[in-house]
């Protein structure tokens, strides 16, 4: 798949899911969130080559889609990012308030949707990141 296609098919999913969620089906819902983390897994796999593509959601039509690409380029598109869900937690509904929740985890450093480094082996998106620890070192 293209870059453009890949983040086609994130925006496409969010929106599904989302569309699921009000229509009370979780089901469908979670089938959606999971092809959308496929295709960030594979942009992801590009590099910032696919981060920086996916970036073209910040001007998206649907806040759901901005807020949703801005809280996975949270690590790599810090300030533009940010910008997004702070004008987007201002709001009200489900997107405002996943907009504040990723601004809250970024806060305090418990975001990990897109970590510098991707444990092998290890969804990443489930683990926490953290920062690292100097007195550890031998």
């Amino acid at each position: 798949m293209s870059l453009e296609e890949l983040v086609e098919a994130f925006a496409h999913h969010t929106a599904a899911q989302t569309d699921a969620i009000f229509r009370g089906d979780s089901k469908t819902g979670n089938k959606h969130a999971n092809k959308r983390l496929a295709a960030f897994k594979k942009l992801r796999a590009r590099g910032d080559v696919g981060r920086d593509a996916l970036a073209a959601l910040f001007k998206h039509p649907r806040m759901d889609v901005r807020a949703m690409a801005a809280a996975y380029l949270l690590r790599h598109r810090t300030a533009e990012a940010t910008a997004v869900l702070m004008e987007i937690s201002k709001g009200e509904g489900l997107a405002a308030f996943g907009a504040s929740e990723a601004l809250k985890r970024w806060e305090e450093g418990t975001w990990a949707l897109d970590p510098a480094e991707v444990v092998t082996g290890e969804d990443s998106m489930q683990n926490k990141l953290e920062p690292p620890d100097s007195s550890s070192k031998h």
